[in-house]
C-alpha cells in the first residue's frame, strides 16, 4: 500500500513538472503542430491535463500515507474557487486532522453547499459542535442558490433535517434524542443499512447491548460485506461470550478487507482471552490505520488496564475521548485512575462525564463508583446510585452497583429484593452472579448454586460464575473461601467538587 502510494506520488509529480514545461515547447511550434498534427501513441492534449486534480491526487496519496502536511501543502496550491466536492472533502479532513478545527469546519461546510446529502460532512459538523439548525441553513442556503423548493417545505428530503437533528443529538451525548429521531428515520426507510448501522452503534454505548445486537445481526443479513462499526458488533459478541459468532465474523471481515481499522480492532478483541500481548498490537494496528479511529483506542486502554498499565491505558482512553467525549472513554479513565490510587484524578474524570452527559444515568453511577472505593464515600455513592436508577429505572448496572454496597454494610436482604425485581425483565449473567454471591454471603448454599448455574447457562464462559462455584463447594464443605482483607482509606475532600455534584443530582 505504501509503495503504491509513493510511486503514485512520483508518477503524480512529473505529470506536473510536463504540464509547466510542455506548454512553453509547444508554444514555438504551435503553428507548424496545427498543419502537421502527429499521430504518435505518445502525443496527446496538454489542455486536458487539469493541474489542480494532479495536486489533488498527489494530496490523495499523501493522505493515505498518513503524510497529512505534505498532502495539506498541495492542497492549499488549489485555488479555492477551483475546488471540487472531493477536494473539499479532502481539505476537511486533512484539517481536522491536523486539529485545525476552524478551518475543518469551513470546508465542511463548504461540501454541503456543494451537496446537502454529504453524510459524512453532517457527521463531522455534528461531532464538531456546529448547532443542527447551522447545518440545515446550510441546505437551505443551497436549494435557494439554485432555484429549487426549500429543504424544510419538500416532503421527500425532510429526512435530511430529521438526520442532522439525530447526529447532532448523538455528538452532544443525547443518546434518547438521537434513538428517537433514528427510529422516526427507520420508519422512512425500513431496512436502510446505514440507519440501521447509527441505531446499533449507539445501542452499543448505551449498553442495550440485546437490541444493538440483533441491529448489528439484521444489517449483516442485508449486506454481508459490511464492514463498517463491525468492531463494537464484534465488542458485543465478547460480552455475550459468544466466541463462534465473533470468530466467524472476523474471518469474514479479514476476507472482505484486511486493510480497515475495525478489522484489527474485531481481531483484537477475539484475540484478547488467548493472548493479551497480541491482541494490543491488534488495537495498536488499528490507531495506526486510522488516527481517528475511536474504538481502536478504547479497545488498546482496555487492554492496557488488564496487563495492569493503567497510567499508559490513561492515555489510550485520553485519546478517545479527545475524538469524542464517548462514555466508554471516561469509563476507561476512571477505571484506570482508580487502578493506580488517583483517586482525585478519577473524580474528576467522573464528573467531566456527569457534566458532559447530565441526562445519562451511566454518568452518574460513574461518580457512585469513584465515591464507593473508599468507605467514607459509601453514603455519597448509594445517593448517585440511586439517582442513576431514577433517572433509568432499567439500569442493571447501577442496580448490582447499588446491591454491592448493601452488601457491604450488611443489608443482604435489601440486596435481594433490590436484584429479584430485574429478574423478570433481564435474562442476564451478571444479574445472576450477583445473586448467588449474596445467597452465598447469607449461607442460602442452594440458591446461591441455582444463579451460578443459570449464570453459566446465559454465558458458559462466566470466570466470575465458575469461580463462585468452586467457592461455593468450598463453603458446602466449611471452609471459609475468602482471606480477610484490610480496606484501604482513602478520603476524598473537595468541597467544591462536593456543592458542584449536588447542583447536578
Amino acid at each position: 500500500m505504501s509503495l503504491i502510494g509513493v510511486f503514485g506520488i512520483h508518477t503524480y509529480k512529473q505529470a506536473l513538472h510536463y504540464c509547466k514545461i510542455i506548454p512553453k515547447q509547444s508554444s514555438t511550434t504551435s503553428r507548424s503542430s496545427l498543419s502537421n498534427r502527429s499521430s504518435s501513441p505518445n502525443s496527446f492534449n496538454i489542455s486536458a491535463i487539469n493541474e489542480n486534480e494532479v495536486k489533488f491526487k498527489i494530496a490523495s496519496c499523501h493522505s493515505a500515507l498518513n503524510e497529512t502536511r505534505a498532502a495539506l501543502v498541495e492542497m492549499e496550491g488549489i485555488p479555492s474557487k477551483a475546488r471540487t466536492l472531493q477536494m473539499s472533502l479532502l481539505m476537511a479532513k486533512l484539517y481536522r486532522s491536523s486539529r485545525h478545527t476552524r478551518f475543518a469546519i469551513t470546508c465542511y461546510k463548504e461540501c454541503l453547499r456543494h451537496c446537502p446529502y454529504v453524510i459524512e460532512a453532517i457527521i463531522a459538523l455534528a461531532e464538531l459542535g456546529v448547532a443542527a439548525k447551522d447545518i440545515i441553513s446550510l441546505f437551505l442556503q443551497a436549494s435557494n442558490r439554485s432555484g429549487r423548493a426549500p429543504l424544510d417545505h419538500t416532503d421527500s428530503t425532510r429526512w435530511v433535517q430529521r438526520y442532522v437533528e439525530a447526529q447532532c443529538c448523538i455528538a452532544s451525548n443525547d443518546y434518547k434524542g438521537g434513538l428517537d429521531l433514528f427510529a422516526e428515520l427507520l420508519q422512512r426507510f425500513p431496512h436502510n443499512i446505514h440507519v440501521l448501522l447509527e441505531i446499533a452503534k449507539v445501542q452499543a454505548i448505551i449498553g442495550k447491548n440485546d437490541e444493538a445486537l440483533m441491529n448489528f445481526e439484521k444489517v449483516r443479513s442485508i449486506d454481508p460485506y459490511i464492514v463498517t462499526y463491525m468492531d463494537e458488533y464484534a465488542m458485543l459478541l465478547k460480552t455475550k461470550g459468544d466466541f463462534s459468532k465473533l470468530n466467524k465474523l472476523v474471518h469474514d471481515l479479514l476476507s472482505i478487507d484486511p486493510t480497515r481499522p475495525e478489522v484489527f480492532v474485531a481481531l483484537s478483541v477475539l484475540w484478547e482471552k488467548k493472548d493479551e500481548r497480541g491482541a494490543l498490537s491488534y488495537a495498536e494496528k488499528s490507531t495506526r490505520i486510522d488516527e481517528r479511529h475511536i474504538l481502536g483506542y478504547i479497545m488498546k486502554g482496555t487492554l492496557l488496564l488488564s496487563l495492569k498499565r493503567p497510567e499508559a491505558a490513561v492515555i489510550a482512553f485520553r485519546g478517545a475521548q479527545e475524538l469524542r467525549a464517548d462514555l466508554r472513554s471516561y469509563q476507561g479513565l476512571v477505571h484506570s485512575y482508580l487502578a493506580f490510587s488517583k483517586i482525585k484524578e478519577a473524580l474528576h474524570a467522573a464528573r467531566e462525564a456527569m457534566k458532559a452527559m447530565p441526562q445519562s444515568a451511566k454518568a452518574l453511577k460513574l461518580v457512585g463508583d469513584v465515591h464507593a472505593s473508599n468507605s467514607g464515600g459509601r453514603e455519597k455513592a448509594k445517593k448517585f446510585y440511586e439517582s442513576a436508577l431514577r433517572l433509568e429505572p432499567g439500569y442493571l448496572g447501577a442496580a448490582l452497583a447499588l446491591a454491592e454496597l448493601h452488601v457491604i454494610e450488611g443489608r443482604n436482604g435489601d440486596a435481594v429484593s433490590l436484584l429479584e425485581r430485574y429478574l423478570k425483565d433481564w435474562a442476564d449473567d451478571s444479574l445472576h452472579v450477583k445473586l448467588a454471591q449474596v445467597f452465598a454471603a447469607t449461607n442460602m448454599l442452594q440458591e446461591a448454586m441455582s444463579h451460578y448455574q443459570s449464570a453459566l447457562r446465559i454465558n458458559p464462559q462466566n470466570e466470575a460464575a465458575k469461580k463462585g462455584l468452586e467457592r461455593l463447594e468450598k463453603q458446602m464443605k466449611g471452609v471459609d473461601p475468602d482471606a480477610p482483607e484490610e480496606e484501604e482509606e482513602n478520603e476524598i475532600e473537595d468541597a467544591d467538587g462536593d456543592q458542584e455534584e449536588t447542583d447536578l443530582l
